[in-house]
């Protein structure tokens, strides 16, 4: 494989600080992170399955495993890499096994895959040492696959969320640091106008997809990166989609009165409830040379 070195980003850069506190933050009720937020499409698990020589699964970010979980449910052995020992203890006692690490810094111990996936984590990874540390753990013909959930509201209720958070967080620089106009993504999708929509649009994903194609094409070890793309629908009450937000990161940095100002004018605006219309996005590819595994 090429002996391209990993990319590490300064651990004092103070974006860095900021995304992984954000990152940390998910911990805090993994009993609500687990039930509220959305699981991902069994056609896209089946495809990764189809398309892997063999069950043994690497899930990066696994969180509280609702992503392990799937993958156990479609007959892998899955082994999860979380850095927050609270979310890792959560998908403990849904009977995965887990380990407490980044990505970048877990030791694999000569172990191999057959996939290596993460589920709306990989932004969280350095995508240049990601890459790189997933072709070591990859068997021949092994499967890189990560893959984020996109929102997508009707206009007429992204509108209706837009406006509560210009009324609530009048402050840009507060939207851009507390909203679900993705705080975490901000590096990766700098050109995101937070002030705009309440969510990044499929086509701003399109700098964060081609940081992680780059990260993969530069190893030499994958074959041509593909992307995937899968339409949905899931359906919330009221109540349903406010519990989801408060797992996003930034609100619990909000004070107290300001949060219950935000929940009170998106729940007004949602009223009985709604569909909300997603899209996965996926990047895949293949570990495509033959040769051993470097210990």
């Amino acid at each position: 494989m090429s002996a391209l070195p990993p990319k590490r980003r300064d651990p004092a850069d103070p974006e860095l600080q900021l995304a992984r506190r954000r990152a940390e933050s998910f911990g805090a009720d993994p009993q609500r992170y687990d039930r509220s937020r959305p699981r991902y499409p069994d056609a896209l698990v089946n495809r990764i399955v189809a398309a892997s020589p063999g069950p043994d699964v690497l899930d990066v970010g696994c969180g509280t495993g609702i992503l392990a979980r799937q993958f156990r449910a479609a007959g892998c052995t899955v082994l999860g890499v979380e850095p927050d020992a609270r979310m890792a203890d959560f998908a403990r006692r849904g009977g995965l096994e887990v380990e407490v690490a980044t990505f970048e810094e877990w030791e694999s111990a000569g172990r191999a895959f057959d996939a290596v996936v993460a589920g709306q984590a990989w932004h969280w990874v350095d995508p240049d040492a990601g890459a790189v540390k997933a072709a070591l753990v990859l068997r021949p013909g092994g499967r890189l696959a990560v893959f984020w959930n996109v929102f997508r509201p009707a206009p007429e209720l992204s509108e209706a969320f837009t406006a509560v958070y210009r009324r609530v967080l009048p402050d840009p620089s507060v939207r851009g640091r507390s909203t679900p106009a993705l705080p975490v993504y901000r590096q990766a999708l700098p050109n995101l106008t937070v002030d705009r929509r309440v969510v990044p649009t499929l086509d701003e994903y399109s700098a964060l997809i081609t940081r992680v194609v780059d990260g993969i094409r530069a190893v030499g070890t994958f074959g041509d990166p593909q992307q995937w793309r899968f339409e949905w629908q899931r359906s919330y009450t009221r109540d349903e989609w406010l519990d989801q937000l408060l797992t996003q990161g930034g609100y619990g940095q909000l004070p107290p009165a300001t949060l219950a100002e935000l929940l009170a004018g998106i729940g007004a605006a949602i009223e009985g409830g709604f569909t909300m219309d997603y899209t996965t996005l996926a990047v895949t590819a293949t570990r495509a040379d033959t040769a051993a595994i470097p210990g």
